[in-house]
């Protein structure tokens, strides 16, 4: 499941990471300087090919990294009313910079979602099933998870592309409003539905490693097992806020205030955990990632 890439031989690896501004591509970006691994952000926009072809002639990269799209601001409801400006990154620049990399014969890492599967009959809610990388996709309920669905389906096509299924991402930056645990700690009130997630800091790495060896297909990106949102919280308070207190309401109450519907799963980690078996549960890598680096914050 690798590609015979440019960037399999045994010069220094160089990546070219777009996404500069997002918060995965930032962090993407911390993390090389710590690994000491060279690296640069592309200048070049994701739609137009001739400006990706010159950044890498320009940066000459080991490998490829897409942390760039358009989830919405301040959320995916953004999506439903700026359905072009959505496809122009999501499905049109992602395409583009695949099959330049292609061109090249670069792998792509490119950071996508698992929002794109909801529990149904064969997957039931705390069940243990999860959906597996080769699922067909069954959930249209958001334009943003409708133009990743799209794209994934003709990505298949490129055997240079590493396509992870990033879900409900959180980091030990409890404070960054695009953590999943802040966005929840913020709301008025949450569901209460166990997901599939991504630990940030344990995960991210991974992909760094998956670019070294050249891994390519589809990958869900999540750590095994799921969590709650309650779950969460209740972590939060117990390690981080004492005093913090929340509301639950289910999602007929949740469909008054959002525009598009979201999307509740399991993904199935297997094949991820069968590349890297130090991967660790979900519940045990929020407190060994978030929880624990975080409760000196109790006595501030």
């Amino acid at each position: 499941m690798g590609f015979p890439a440019s960037g399999s031989s045994d010069k220094p690896l160089k990546f070219l990471i777009y996404g500069r501004t997002g918060w995965i591509g930032g962090l993407l970006g911390k993390l090389c300087e710590s690994k000491g691994i060279d690296f640069e952000y592309g200048s070049g926009r994701l739609e137009n090919r001739l400006s990706l072809e010159s950044d890498i002639a320009t940066v000459k990269p080991t490998q490829v990294f897409n942390a760039a799209g358009v989830t919405g601001r301040p959320n995916v409801d953004w999506c439903e009313s700026h359905k072009v400006e959505t496809i122009r990154t999501n499905v049109v620049g992602t395409l583009t910079l695949a099959d330049v990399c292609r061109d090249k014969g670069l792998v792509l890492i490119n950071y996508a979602t698992g929002c794109i599967f909801e529990y149904d009959a064969a997957h039931p809610i705390e069940s243990g099933v999860g959906f597996k990388e080769e699922d067909t996709p069954n959930f249209t309920g958001s334009f943003y998870s409708k133009t990743k669905a799209m794209v994934e389906e003709l990505l298949k096509n490129y055997e240079n592309v590493c396509t992870l299924h990033v879900r409900m991402p959180i980091s030990s930056d409890v404070i960054n409003p695009r953590n999943f645990i802040t966005k929840i700690t913020r709301y008025e009130k949450v569901v209460n539905i166990p997901n599939s997630m991504t630990i940030q800091d344990e995960l991210l790495p991974i992909s760094i490693e998956m670019a070294k060896r050249n891994l390519t297909g589809i990958w869900n990106f999540t750590n095994p097992g799921v969590v709650s949102h309650n779950e969460i919280l209740e972590m939060y308070r117990d390690y981080i806020d004492p005093n913090f207190t929340w509301n639950n309401f289910n999602l007929e109450e949740q469909a008054k205030v959002i525009v598009a519907p979201r999307s509740n799963n399991e993904l199935d980690a297997n094949k991820l955990k069968k590349e890297f078996p130090q991967l660790l549960p979900i519940k045990e890598s929020l407190i060994k990632y978030v929880c624990e680096p975080n409760k000196k914050i109790v006595a501030a």
